[in-house]
């Protein structure tokens, strides 16, 4: 059971990173494509795609005791990535608006979605891991 559980994370964790990376590089292939010359939302997302390129790298090698709180720190700011996207799409964000058919932006909105789906998926096993090996340790006969 314990090596179930080992290779649902280990799927999780290599899949909620894979998404992160995978946002990074639309918001830096954007920013390469022109995004960069607005003001306000060039900066950011060039900030998106460094930072998404660090967390996705951090879920890669995070110990499993800490592996939760990458998971969580990673959905949020994926969630955030993912609201802003939606703001743009429905009103203006920093004066910028986005059109749903914009290249990237349908992607861009099944990447983040999923993201936020295993990342929180990976949150939860890891602090089940962590519960478990926690209570392990606790009791008198180790089990």
């Amino acid at each position: 059971m314990a090596t179930e559980g080992a290779a649902v994370r280990l799927v999780l964790r290599l899949a909620g990173a894979g998404l992160t990376a995978t946002m990074a590089a639309i918001h830096l292939r954007l920013w390469a494509e022109g995004y960069r010359d607005l003001a306000t939302i060039g900066p950011l997302f060039l900030l998106n795609g460094i930072v998404g390129i660090l967390l996705a790298l951090a879920l890669l090698v995070t110990p499993v005791r800490l592996l939760g709180f990458v998971a969580v720190g990673t959905a949020l700011f994926t969630a955030g990535t993912l609201g802003a996207l939606f703001l743009s799409l429905n009103a203006t964000l920093f004066g910028f608006g986005e059109s749903i058919d914009a290249e990237l932006v349908r992607p861009t909105l099944y990447v983040e979605t999923a993201g936020v789906v295993v990342l929180i998926a990976l949150a939860v096993t890891a602090f089940g891991h962590a519960h478990r090996h926690r209570d392990q340790r606790t009791t008198p006969s180790g089990r």
